[in-house]
């Protein structure tokens, strides 16, 4: 397998949706999260920061399990799943928190959590090709 840049998938830090998740992590981390207010240290705060460190450790933690089908296919989902409530806990903070966030940051952020929706998805179904992965339909 190989990245886009045509070099050998040896790990999972070669995957470009973990680069691009990763990085959208740290700067949702650093920039969204510090900027909400304290009311909502529980919920909002919470959520945006367990959501977005979700996405880059699922795709790790499901490429350790690439060789098994359905292993793969259910830290992908689970992947896709944590994206989707980042897209709406985003949403939530730029519509709710508009004078504290950064609008256009967050507008920002929603776009790159929906494309690497669809690429989590189309890795997924990519994946769900490939001979020799075991699973139950194999």
């Amino acid at each position: 397998m190989q990245s886009q840049t045509g070099n050998k998938i040896i790990s999972f830090k070669d995957l470009i949706i973990y680069q691009n998740t990763y990085k959208a992590s740290v700067e949702v981390m650093l920039k969204i999260v510090p900027s909400l207010p304290d009311s909502e240290r529980f919920d909002l705060k919470d959520q945006l920061s367990r959501s977005c460190k979700a996405v880059p450790r699922l795709i790790a933690e499901g490429y350790a399990k690439r060789h098994q089908r359905l292993g793969f296919q259910k830290y992908l989902d689970d992947a896709l799943g944590e994206c989707n409530e980042l897209i709406v806990s985003l949403s939530h903070a730029k519509d709710v928190y508009h004078k504290q966030v950064d609008t256009d940051f967050c507008d920002k952020m929603i776009e790159l959590y929906e494309i690497s929706g669809k690429q989590i998805y189309k890795l997924s179904e990519s994946w769900s090709k490939i001979k020799g992965v075991k699973g139950i339909r194999s």
